[in-house]
């Protein structure tokens, strides 16, 4: 495997489990609102991205390839509203879609042709991703000023539950 995509895959890894700590942060702060079904959901988005590093990290061993664990910053810890909270996850996941795309870029510049197959699961994943992300968001719009709304959606939330992904290859 090529270096710059060893580092770039690393870099990744390093960032998914970033991504694990800013949900968790989100999901301590809706807690602390006794929001607990929004925190669920927020806890559940920690087990996807704790699987995306371990997809990564199983994948660039496969390869042939070292991981080398890096520091993961200090998440933010305080918002304004549940609103804010999914606004910023929101941002955060199309960050990640960024870096999945760039990935990929970086496989086809390389002609990488087995990294590149791989991240078309990650691809497809930040897809979904977003889209359940957004529609949180949206319902919180649409609640308005209404904490019936929100209590609402906060019951629903909280039957989420964390399903494996089927393709478990390299997980």
């Amino acid at each position: 495997m090529d270096a710059k995509m060893e580092k770039a895959l690393n870099d990744q890894i390093n960032f998914e489990l970033y991504s694990s700590y800013i949900y968790m942060a989100m999901s301590s702060y809706l807690k602390s609102l006794n929001l607990n079904g929004f925190a669920n959901w927020m806890e559940i988005q920690v087990q996807e991205e704790v699987f995306h590093a371990t997809k990564l990290y199983n994948f660039l061993h496969e390869r042939g390839g070292n991981v080398e664990f890096q520091e993961i910053p200090k998440p933010r810890a305080d918002w304004n509203s549940p609103k804010e909270v999914f606004q910023h996850a929101y941002e955060h996941e199309q960050t990640v879609t960024d870096r999945i795309n760039n990935l990929v870029n970086l496989a086809h510049d390389l002609k990488d042709h087995a990294t590149n197959a791989h991240l078309q699961w990650f691809v497809n994943e930040q897809v979904e991703e977003e889209s359940s992300v957004l529609g949180v968001l949206q319902q919180i719009k649409l609640s308005g000023n209404s904490t019936d709304g929100l209590f609402m959606l906060d019951r629903e939330l909280g039957q989420r539950v964390y399903t494996p992904p089927q393709d478990t290859k390299n997980n």
